[in-house]
C-alpha cells in the first residue's frame, strides 16, 4: 500500500523541516584544539534533509527555525539561499550585543581519520531555535495556506530545551490535520539531554512525539535509547544476523505505534573513521526492504550521512511511493554525501541514480 501523499499541485512545498541550523567550524584534516584556521559550513539534522531534497533532488523546501539577529545568523542566512532552501519562515531575535538573553549555535566538528574518530563539540547553549516553543509559529498558514506534502523534525530539536518538545508535538499535530506526512529522525545525542532529565526524559518526550509519526527513522542505538526498544544479536559487522535483529526490533515497534507507515535504519559497520560499511533496510507495509550494500566505504567527512540518507529515502517515496526505491536512493545519497566535506550533500541526482544503478568511480570526462 502506498503512502497517502497530498497531491503536490495543493502544495507549496515539497518538504518542510523544523530544526536548529548551526554555524560549523571545520578544521578540515587538523584538529580543533590545534587549528589556526576553519572552513566554515551550515549544518543541522533537519535542515540538512531540506537541503538534500533541494540541492541534490531539486525538490521545494524550506525551513522553520530561528536565530538571533546579528551578522553570524545573517552568515548561516545566506549558506540557508546559497543551498536553494526557502528562508521565508526563518524568525529573527532582537540581538543584545553579548548573547546573554539569545544567540547562535557554533558546532566546531573535526572529521577524524583512521583510528581517530570524529570529534564535535557545539557550542549551542542559549540559543534562539532552543527558545522556540508552541504558539511561536503559524502552522495553519504553513500547512493550510502554504501547503506541504511531507515535514520532517527530528530528535536533535526535540532536545534542545524544555520548550522545544512541545513545539514539535504542535507542528506535528498541525502536519496531520491538514494530511502532510510526518517523518522523524531519533537522532539520540545523550549529551543534550544530560542536563534536562536524561534518559528517561529523552524517552517520555520520544514516545509522545512517536504518536503522530508516519515515516520513523534511526539506527538501533536511537531506537532504543529513545524508544526503548531492545536490539540482541547485533556486533560491530552488518551480518545477516544483525539485520534479523533490526527486523526484530522494528517489529516491536511497528506494534507499539501502529501509526508508523514505514520505519527505516542505516546500517553501519565502523572499521575505522575513513573506512565504513554501509548499508540500510526499510519497512513499509509489512515488509522489509534492503538497499545495496557499500562495503569499505571511503568516508572523507561522516557527519551528515543519516540526514543525506533520510532526505534520499524521503525523494524516494515522494517521486516513485516505492519503498525499495525509497531506501536505495537515501542509502546511495548517504554514501556519496560523506565523500565531501561538511554536513549537507554535495551530490547530483544523477551521481545518486549511477551509484543506484551499479556505477563505479570511474573519472568522468
Amino acid at each position: 500500500m502506498a503512502i497517502d501523499l497530498r497531491p503536490a499541485s495543493e502544495c507549496l512545498y515539497d518538504e518542510i523541516s523544523l530544526g536548529e541550523i548551526m554555524l560549523r567550524l571545520d578544521p578540515g584534516e587538523g584538529r580543533v584544539h590545534t587549528t589556526r584556521q576553519f572552513t566554515a559550513w551550515e549544518g543541522g539534522g533537519e535542515y540538512n534533509v531540506a537541503r538534500g531534497l533541494r540541492r541534490c533532488f531539486g525538490l521545494k523546501t524550506a525551513v522553520v527555525s530561528a536565530f538571533a539577529d546579528n551578522p553570524i545568523g545573517r552568515l548561516v542566512e545566506d549558506f540557508i539561499m546559497q543551498g536553494g532552501v526557502d528562508t521565508q519562515f526563518l524568525q529573527w531575535k532582537e540581538y543584545d550585543g553579548i548573547g546573554r538573553t539569545v544567540r547562535n549555535g557554533l558546532n566546531f566538528t573535526e572529521r577524524g581519520f583512521g583510528i581517530r574518530g570524529a570529534v564535535g563539540a557545539p557550542d549551542r547553549g542559549n540559543t534562539a531555535a532552543s527558545q522556540m516553543k508552541p504558539g511561536d509559529v503559524d502552522w495553519d498558514y504553513i500547512f493550510g495556506k502554504c501547503g506541504a506534502r511531507w515535514f520532517h523534525t527530528g530528535g536533535i530539536f526535540a532536545a534542545l530545551s524544555d520548550t522545544t518538545p512541545d513545539a514539535v508535538i504542535e507542528a506535528v499535530q498541525a502536519a496531520k490535520k491538514y494530511g502532510t506526512i510526518v517523518s522523524y529522525d531519533l537522532n539520540y545525542r545523550p549529551s543534550l539531554w544530560k542536563g534536562i532529565g536524561g534518559h528517561a526524559r529523552c524517552q517520555e518526550v520520544n514516545r509522545e512525539i512517536a504518536k503522530y509519526v508516519d515515516v520513523m527513522i534511526g539506527n538501533e542505538e536511537d531506537f532504543t535509547a529513545c524508544l526503548g526498544f531492545e536490539v540482541e544479536g547485533v556486533d560491530e559487522n552488518i551480518s545477516s544476523i544483525e539485520i534479523d535483529a533490526f527486523k526484530n526490533m522494528i517489529k516491536s515497534a511497528i506494534k507499539e505505534f501502529p501509526n508508523f507507515k514505514a520505519t527505516a535504519t542505516t546500517l553501519r559497520a565502523v572499521k575505522t573513521a575513513t573506512i565504513n560499511d554501509w548499508g540500510a533496510v526499510a519497512w513499509h507495509d509489512g515488509e522489509f526492504f534492503e538497499s545495496q550494500s557499500y562495503p569499505e566505504l571511503e568516508i572523507m567527512d561522516r557527519v551528515g550521512g543519516g540526514d543525506s540518507f533520510a532526505s534520499g529515502l524521503i525523494y524516494g517515496f515522494l517521486t516513485t511511493n516505492d519503498a525499495q526505491q525509497a531506501v536505495d536512493y537515501g542509502a546511495a545519497h548517504g554514501a556519496l554525501a560523506m565523500t565531501t566535506p561538511g554536513d549537507t550533500s554535495m551530490a547530483s541526482k544523477q551521481e545518486v541514480e549511477k551509484i543506484m544503478s551499479g556505477g563505479g568511480a570511474r573519472v568522468v570526462r
